[in-house]
Formats: C-alpha cells, structure tokens, sequence
C-alpha cells in the first residue's frame, strides 16, 4: 500500500507541478498584454496623475512617466481613486528598472508589480505596471485545489486498495488459520484423523493464492492417509505380536511341562517305565521344537523378503513346477480331485525355483485343507501378454467373509480356533503374497461359494535382467514330466 500510494502521488505531484508551471506561463503572458493594452489606451498630460485621471484604469494600475516636468508616478487604488507615488516610492521603483522591456519590480507598500518601461528618443521614459497578486492568487487557489484534490484521491486509493487487499488475502487467511488448527492436533499417538481443510471457495486454481489453498488440501490428504495407514500398520503388528506370542507360548509350555515330567522320571531311578516315559517326553518336545522352528523360519523368510533379499534368480519352468507340486499334493491329499491345465509349450519366467514352487504349494495345502474331500483343485499356468499367470481354482464352499480382506495379513486364519489341523500359523498366503511382489508380480484371490480361484502373475521377464541370471530360452516339458501330467490327470478321474 505505501509503495502504490507513494508512486501515485509522485505521480500526481508531478502533474501538478507542471499544469501549474503551464498555467503560470499562461497567466504571464495574459499579464503582459493587458500591459500592453492598457498601456496604449494612455492620453498624454503633465504628470502621472493627470494621465491616469483622463481615462479609465483596473484596479492597481500603474503609471511612471519622465518628460520635461520631471519624473512622476501614480497608481489607482482599490477605491478606483487615483494615488500619486511619493518620491520614496519613484526612487526605489526606477532603482530597480535597468533595461527597457518587461520586468517584474516590488513597490513599497504596493507589492510585486509587473511592469513595461518604453523609452522614447526625445529622452522620455514611460513605466506602466499591473499588480502580480492577481496571478499569484490564481495559481495558489490551482494548487490548493489540486492539493485538496489529490489528497482526497490518496485517501479514497488508500481505503480502496485496503479493502481489495484484504478480499485478496482472505483466502490466504483461510489456509494459514487451517494450517494452524492442523498443527495444533496432537499427531503423535493413536488414531489421527485429520478433517480440517481449505474451504472450497479459497482454492480456485486460476489465482496464485487459491493453488496454495489446494495444495495444502491435496498435502493434508496425503497425511490424513499416510496416519490412517500408520494406525492400521500399528493394529497390524500389535495383533501380530500377541499372534506370534501366542504361537510361540503353546510349543515352549509343552517342551518345558515335558521336560520336567522326563526329569522326574529320571529321578525315580532306571526302570523300563521311566525310560519309555523319558522316551515319549523327548518325542514330544521334539514336535514342539520342530514347530517353532517352522514358525521362526517363516517369520525370518517374511522379513528378508521385506528386505529384498532370499531370491536367486533363474530360469524356471512353471508348467513343470506346476506338475511337481500337483504330484506331491496328490499324495498329501488322496480325497481330492486333482486336475493340471498347462499349455503345450512350457512357461518360462525369471524367478527362484524353490520361492516359486513354496508360492504353489502353500496355495494346493491351504486348498486342501480348508475344502472336504472330494473337492475338485485345478492348477493352470498359461501366458497372459508378457505375464506369467498361475491359477489354483477350486469347487469347495468359498473364503468366509469376514476373513477376505485380510486373506493375505499375516497370521489370519480360516479356522479361528487355532487347530493345528485346519488352522496352521496362518504365514502361508502371507508368504506367497510376499514371494510374488518380491519377483515383481501380484497375487489375487477371487472367491463365492462353489468357485474360488488364487492366481499368481508373474512377468516373464524380470524389470532389470542384469539383476537376474537367466538364460536363454527353457528347454521343452522332459517326456517324464508329460508322463507325470498324464498319470496326474487319470489318477485324479
């Protein structure tokens, strides 16, 4: 506001000086021919008086003349009487006229006169004068008016530009007040949800001040969802504490009540019943051991593959892995219905065998042991575009849906009640999903009540082929391997 205000009234200043140099040049020059005029309308007498009492004068007039009856002057007064100059008066007036022509002179007691001096050749000298108050007046009223004027426009600016300032940054009021009620939130615990935002009206994107009001919209957004995925990060390894704690408590009760029952036993003497008692305590605590290590190994596989590492990548045959791991879930489940849909041409991708092989697996176990027997399992691996698509679809009675969301977390459970039969650890889709992203594909479930597919994309070829040691090209299914398909799918009829 100072700066626009000083520069306008510079400008104004500038202005003012120059009409009122113009108009003083003006009023010079009008000055001068009514000297001129009036000085020409003169009739001759003795003195100054007697002229200026023959014809009619303004206001002021003046009249100096020289000729044989000597030097006199006279003036006419604001009474439109004529006044004779007193000596005093003629001295300092011809003191201060030094060449003929136009020039302006102070009269004693009169003041500021503009005056034409004409010297005659016989040595007679005429002064006439008209007074400069009437242009100093005039021009001092031009400037008090443009002052007043100007002064008056300053103002009228000065409010105007307040108020259009002030409905400009509205809107930037409007985000620094959300921004400080947004910092004001406690952030650092629990669950944040951040619901303050710039009204809509402040975030017009065709003004400078509306794109940051959308922009701190658009950045609030992206922390209310970082917190929000934050929390359920929290809840996620909260319940996956107390689920790993659980799954480690019930093998370490079991070997530690089992390894006191062997030490008393030891402490009752040798006898065949102690020996047979130790025996079947080892037996067990083994069982336990075994169990927690599958456990930890799952939890330790889970987290190397966050961290990028546990893959060597190689060539890999998914049409032979396919028949693999259908031939080892044949034994592992007789009551179910086998059946392989594999193209004539093997698949080939760049992957770990044995990552890629446990993906499969877990996906045939967990079909055969969440659907009765008689349930029909079939595992197709066909190309989709530049994709590897695995798919294992089933008949049995579907995912309940209060687990689907969560299908993939880790320890989530078809069998809540923690069965070691039905239930497992509740790691194997977690691994699987985790495998899969690891090699640069995804894995999706789709599943209703009599149709329930798990399939696996993989791309054939992998992001950065440096990364992988691949080679050329897979040779063909071995005839054993066609072999191992046929008696697959005749086992399975």
């Amino acid at each position: 506001m100072v700066t626009v205000i000083g520069m306008v009234a510079l400008i104004l200043t500038l202005v003012a000086v120059a009409t009122s140099a113009l108009l003083g040049n003006i009023l010079d020059t009008n000055l001068n021919a009514r000297l001129v005029s009036a000085g020409s309308s003169l009739r001759g007498g003795p003195t100054a008086a007697d002229v200026l009492d023959a014809g009619r004068q303004p206001q002021g007039f003046l009249f100096v003349m020289q000729n044989s009856e000597g030097l006199s002057g006279a003036y006419v007064d604001s009474a439109e009487a004529v006044v004779t100059l007193s000596e005093d008066q003629l001295e300092e007036l011809v003191a201060q006229i030094d060449h003929p022509g136009t020039a302006t002179v102070e009269v004693d007691g009169l003041g500021r006169y503009r005056v034409i001096v004409d010297t005659s050749p016989g040595g007679n000298a005429a002064l006439v004068g008209l007074p400069t108050s009437e242009v100093s007046s005039t021009l001092g009223q031009i400037l008090t008016t443009v002052a007043l004027v100007t002064t008056g426009g300053l103002l009228l600016l000065g409010i105007a530009i307040a108020l259009v300032i002030r409905a400009s940054l509205r809107p930037l009021r409007s985000v620094a007040d959300t921004a400080t009620r947004v910092a004001r939130m406690p952030m650092a615990e629990g669950d944040v949800t951040i619901s303050e935002r710039v009204p809509d009206a402040y975030t017009d994107d065709r003004t400078e001040i509306g794109q940051v009001g959308s922009a701190l919209n658009t950045l609030l957004d992206h922390v209310d969802e970082s917190l929000s995925a934050r929390q359920r990060n929290e809840e996620l390894m909260r319940r996956f504490v107390a689920d790993a704690s659980h799954e480690l408590r019930t093998p370490l009760a079991s070997i530690r009540g089992y390894s006191e029952l062997s030490l008393r036993a030891l402490q009752r003497g040798a006898t065949p019943e102690v020996a047979e008692t130790t025996e079947s305590a080892l037996e067990r605590i083994q069982t336990q051991s075994l169990r927690m290590t599958t456990l930890v190994e799952d939890l330790l596989l889970l987290a190397r593959l966050d961290e990028g590492q546990e893959l060597v990548f190689g060539s890999v045959d998914l049409t032979a892995l396919a028949v693999e791991t259908v031939a080892d879930a044949q034994v592992a489940g007789p009551g179910h219905r086998w059946h392989l849909d594999v193209e004539d041409h093997p698949v080939v991708v760049a992957g770990d065998a044995a990552r890629l092989h446990q993906v499969v697996a877990n996906l045939l176990a967990n079909a055969r042991t969440h659907t009765p027997e008689g349930t029909t399992v079939t595992v197709s691996v066909h190309r989709d575009g530049h994709d590897a698509v695995i798919a294992v679809h089933d008949d049995g009675p579907g995912i309940d849906e209060a687990i689907k969301d969560d299908l993939f977390v880790r320890f989530t459970r078809a069998d809540r009640s923690r069965a070691r039969k039905t239930g497992g650890t509740g790691l194997g889709l977690s691994i699987a999903r985790a495998i899969a992203e690891a090699h640069g594909g995804t894995i999706t479930a789709e599943s209703e009540p009599g149709d329930t597919t798990f399939t696996v994309r993989l791309p054939a070829r992998p992001a950065d082929p440096a990364a992988a040691t691949s080679t050329p090209e897979a040779p063909a299914v071995e005839p054993e391997a066609e072999a191992v398909d046929t008696a697959a799918d005749e086992s399975a009829q």
